[in-house]
């Protein structure tokens, strides 16, 4: 074995025996590991590229064991970022692109490559046993503050449980032929609904939002229709099973928001499973209309934002319980607005009228086929929720500020589109 070989290794040894002492101890011994790992670890300037070595190849095993327990890169990011500091998320990118290195791109699934664009993940240093040093440059840390932040990520992360995964780890074949497709660019209705949801985020007039917000959800009923008789017509049957993505959804007002993606959902023949403890909800159903579901939640929590802020002006609108009871109400208009845009598109289409991706509309055969076929994707994503969480409580959202409330369904009413005020699955 050469020289350096046997120096990586006790370098490896010796980031073992600190990641162990730190995942075990317990949290009022938590400080001391930390402080004996860093120390021994950072004791010598000499031995710092021998440790960068030993925390990229570390990567392999700490961001595996994620991946295998059915994380997903934003997933493990989101759980940095609300539990640790900037540093820690810097540092968590950076081994998930280290990790990265095991995987061609065509081994990723679509929703896999998306998430890694968003997070900007890339081997940015030139050499591994160069990384720490440069790391420590760029974020203007000492090597015994660099070696802790290293211990605490790897800490989170190695406590985190195996949840239900939402779709194939890096390697593993895919469960639909459209999760594993290349990224070229994506289908022309969804290229249109985000451009009309853009529009209603952008403009100042209520009447425009509702009227775009509202032509996006009819273009989405329409998408997962045009897919459902291509599925009963036997095309597509390769990829015709429910999928599933996870949303982020952060305090404040967790729980509401959380409704406003039910809300969202439910319209578009989904279903919502929201894991509080960890920040996301999971989102099952057909693939292309969980890609609709995600732009539309996106874009009303912006509108839905911007409404609460010209609210909370007033000076009896600044409690948490009116913008609490604001949010409730507006995710509960929201609901039945969107519903009601499904029901009329979902009519149009049994009734023969098609809507093209301009908008315009055309006269064609009413089609028996249809109502069945929601039906069973209905049925097919309900089956795939008990499969993935056989255990689900419900929680409701309290209103405890009738102002808040009526403004609420008031800004609903001028920015987006049916039922109540629903509950959440836990």
């Amino acid at each position: 074995m050469s020289r350096r070989a046997e120096q990586d290794e006790g370098a490896g040894a010796l980031l073992d025996t600190a990641v162990r002492a730190v995942l075990t101890a317990p949290d009022e011994m938590l400080d001391v590991a930390l402080d004996t790992g860093a120390s021994s670890l950072a004791a010598s300037a000499d031995r710092w590229p021998e440790v960068a070595r030993a925390l990229l190849g570390f990567a392999d095993t700490a961001v595996g064991r994620c991946w295998s327990a059915g994380w997903r890169p934003a997933d493990v990011v989101r759980v940095v970022r609300r539990d640790l500091k900037p540093v820690h998320l810097a540092l968590a990118v950076d081994l998930i692109a280290a990790e990265g290195r095991r995987h061609s791109a065509a081994g990723l699934d679509r929703r896999w490559q998306e998430q890694l664009r968003e997070l900007a993940v890339e081997v940015w240093w030139s050499e591994d046993g160069e990384y720490l040093a440069a790391f420590a440059l760029r974020h203007r840390l000492d090597r015994f503050a660099l070696a802790t932040a290293a211990l605490e990520l790897l800490r989170t992360w190695g406590r985190l449980p195996p949840i239900a995964p939402v779709g194939p780890a890096p390697g593993q074949a895919s469960g639909t032929r459209r999760a594993s497709e290349p990224v070229t660019g994506e289908p022309r209705m969804l290229a249109r609904i985000r451009a009309l949801l853009a529009k209603a985020e952008s403009t100042e007039f209520p009447e425009e939002a509702e009227a775009l917000t509202a032509k996006a959800q009819q273009l989405m009923a329409q998408h997962s229709i045009d897919d459902a008789l291509l599925a009963a017509a036997g095309a597509g049957a390769d990829r015709d099973a429910p999928a599933a993505v996870r949303i982020g959804v952060d305090n404040p007002y967790e729980g509401p928001k959380t409704m406003l993606l039910d809300a969202v959902a439910a319209a578009n023949r989904c279903r919502v499973v929201w894991a509080k403890e960890f920040g996301f909800c999971t989102v099952i159903g057909f693939d292309g209309d969980l890609d609709g579901v995600e732009l539309l939640y996106t874009s009303l929590l912006v509108q839905a934002t911007h409404a609460l802020n010209k609210a909370g002006s007033r000076k009896d609108s600044r409690s948490k319980a009116f913008r609490q009871s604001f949010l409730v109400a507006y995710a509960a208009r929201i609901r039945e607005r969107l519903t009601a845009a499904t029901e009329r598109a979902t009519r149009a289409a049994a009734a023969g009228r098609h809507l093209r991706e301009d908008g315009t509309e055309e006269q064609l055969l009413p089609d028996e086929r249809l109502l069945p076929a929601l039906a069973a994707r209905s049925e097919a994503v309900d089956e795939q929720v008990d499969r993935m969480f056989p255990k689900l409580v419900s929680q409701r959202v309290r209103v405890s500020d009738g102002g808040g409330w009526a403004a609420g369904r008031a800004a609903a009413d001028r920015a987006a589109l049916h039922g109540r005020a629903g509950q959440i699955r836990r």
